[in-house]
């Protein structure tokens, strides 16, 4: 079955794939393409519906600015441009992009004109509303045919539009959680401009994953990295239907798993019709990872130690055609995929494989969701709820979750007060609603009093997010009388931390994890 499609062109945003989970949310059917590998045959060949341009870091009027030819605005496509995307237009066609006085970053009081397309279908869109800001250069004189429909207090033009041409562009960010009504900003392009039906669903995504699946793998054999998580197990469930005994599940337990999950893990896939294989290997990890302090370092010794034990077991089961990995969007993204993105931290799970890995290929069939759409793949699967709605967990573990040199000691403390969290979020009715929660061992000390003796010992952080996409989050507003009791039941049963705080940063300007 064909779906409308629509093109998203990456200039180096960091919310690139941001902009396409948001599509797919409006039932489109996207891909994003880096702007400088796809030609104008190739686009017209493609057919897309619409385009969107994405953010990036450059200026227009750099060196090295990434660019488009004005034939590209001239096919009688659609196109939104977004950040840097809206001035490249803007520039393209004749306008003025100049350098703010005032950057503006951050939340941001917009004013919008009711009247474009862009919010005219928008159900109690106001006058004024809150936008998602990141930019230091701003459109300073529009381009001919083109008229500004949104504006700040700094930005004169926080949006423009050419009805004629359907050119469309906005300053701030619509795929942003921060940005209210951006959501339906992107629907109203979709729809009232491209014409969109919206007839993509997760359901087309799981036929033609297992499709494309058996179709690359043939009779070979696939080997899986099974952490019990929910990328993937829904990845375990995808590839059983798709290749049956030909998969082989390796669950390696690092020895960075919370309490109890290694076993936990192991249970769960017990009765399951597939090759199921664990490894502990905490002492191998542990011994890489000695006076290691600095967190990127962490993760890359882990990943790159992950990858020989797979090896380790890929001999000792004959030969394995494909690595499978539950790899996902917000690792490809933060990994740094693109020439044009920066790093923010890098995911052993994103990056190919070594030189010493003797397998064909990896097949990353999930690459394209985030972690909503994985769970909603899951269902669609029949995965059972408790491995959709396990909570999110990385790969490098607890160790991204200690700051600083780890050991067994800090390991422990680790696992008991995250338990303990954990424990108490469920009894309160919040597992579900806080996507992701849990607790962080600081490096800090401090003296506290327990028991009328002084004591001097280590801070604990609670985590606790809401989102949609893991891309963007809001603290949790956990109920003070929950975080009292987590304070209290870890202070008193876990050894060596005499306080616990409460982190309410929101991503960004912080990550989720804190390394």
């Amino acid at each position: 079955m064909n779906h409308q499609f629509c093109l998203i062109l990456n200039f180096g945003g960091q919310y690139n794939q941001l902009i396409a989970r948001r599509v797919r949310e409006c039932g489109v059917y996207c891909e994003v393409k880096p702007y400088n590998k796809i030609t104008i045959d190739e686009i017209k060949q493609l057919a897309p519906v619409g385009i969107i341009f994405t953010g990036g870091p450059n200026s227009v009027y750099g060196e090295k600015a990434p660019a488009v030819p004005k034939e590209l605005f001239e096919l009688g496509i659609p196109i939104l441009g977004i950040c840097y995307g809206s001035q490249l237009m803007a520039h393209v066609m004749g306008g003025k992009v100049s350098t703010c006085i005032t950057s503006e970053y951050g939340k941001t009081e917009t004013n919008y004109d009711k009247n474009s397309i862009l919010f005219s279908s928008i159900k109690d869109m106001p006058e004024k509303a809150v936008s998602w800001m990141s930019h230091t250069d701003y459109i300073s004189e529009l381009p001919e045919g083109f008229k500004a429909i949104a504006s700040t207090c700094n930005c004169p033009v926080a949006a423009m539009e050419n009805n004629e041409k359907k050119l469309y562009a906005v300053q701030f960010h619509p795929e942003v959680n921060h940005t209210e009504y951006g959501m339906e900003m992107i629907d109203s392009f979709l729809k009232n401009v491209c014409g969109c039906t919206g007839d993509w669903t997760m359901g087309n995504y799981a036929e033609t994953a297992i499709r494309d699946i058996r179709q690359k793998v043939g009779d070979g054999k696939v080997l899986l990295a099974l952490s019990g998580g929910v990328d993937s197990s829904v990845l375990a469930a995808l590839l059983s239907k798709a290749v049956g005994k030909q998969l082989t599940c390796i669950f390696v337990d690092h020895g960075f798993m919370r309490k109890n999950e290694g076993d936990e893990v192991e249970e769960a896939f017990k009765n399951w019709d597939i090759n199921f294989i664990r490894v502990n290997a905490k002492d191998r990890f542990m011994e890489k990872l000695n006076g290691v302090s600095d967190p990127e370092a962490k993760r890359k010794i882990i990943g790159e130690e992950f990858i020989r034990v797979f090896l380790s077991e890929a001999k000792k089961i004959g030969k394995v055609d494909y690595f499978a990995q539950g790899t996902i969007y917000p690792d490809v993204i933060e990994s740094g995929d693109d020439d044009e993105a920066a790093v923010i931290k890098s995911h052993h799970n994103v990056g190919g494989l070594p030189d010493y890995v003797d397998f064909k290929e990896i097949i990353e069939p999930l690459r394209m969701l985030f972690k909503d759409e994985t769970r909603k793949l899951g269902q669609e699967l029949e995965l059972s709820e408790t491995l959709v709605w396990r909570q999110p967990f990385p790969g490098p573990g607890l160790a991204i979750r200690i700051i600083g040199e780890i050991t067994n000691e800090k390991l422990e403390i680790l696992q008991d007060a995250d338990w303990i969290f954990r424990e108490e979020i469920a009894k309160a009715g919040l597992d579900r609603s806080i996507h992701q929660y849990f607790a962080v061992l600081t490096d800090m000390r401090s003296v506290g009093v327990m028991g009328d003796f002084r004591t001097y010992d280590y801070t604990l952080a609670l985590r606790g997010v809401t989102t949609t996409d893991f891309m963007t989050a809001d603290f949790a507003r956990i109920p003070y009388e929950v975080l009292e009791t987590c304070s209290r039941r870890i202070v008193n049963e876990v050894k060596s931390i005499n306080r616990v705080v409460y982190d309410i940063t929101t991503k960004p300007p912080a990550t989720i994890e804190w390394e």
